[in-house]
């Protein structure tokens, strides 16, 4: 499976990304997040060609076939939908999101 992860450059995207490096046949392909200069470095280290800061990039390819949300709470319920409206396998980092409204 190849999955785009959100949020990379965080605490729970770091963990994500060493948690799916020891998963065989899943393989990271993208990554996602505002810090630029930190993300660029994060790929570079990993080997994962694709970066950008804007997920609507990563849902747009066609080889991103599950994403992992590891990004701040009050972005979580409008990622994920933006992930399922562009036909994705969506994996949210809890809490799904800060009030029930």
């Amino acid at each position: 499976m190849k999955i785009c992860i959100a949020g990379a450059t965080g605490a729970f995207g770091t963990k994500h990304l060493d948690a799916v490096a020891a998963i065989e046949g899943v393989d990271v392909i993208s990554v996602v997040d505002v810090v630029e200069d930190r993300l660029q470095e994060v790929a570079e280290n990993r080997g994962i060609a694709h970066w950008t800061t804007d997920l609507a990039e990563s849902l747009a390819r066609s080889d991103v076939e599950a994403v992992i949300l590891a990004t701040p709470t009050q972005l979580h319920t409008e990622q994920a939908i933006q992930c399922l409206e562009a036909g994705k396998h969506v994996l949210v980092e809890i809490p799904m999101a800060d009030t029930l409204a």
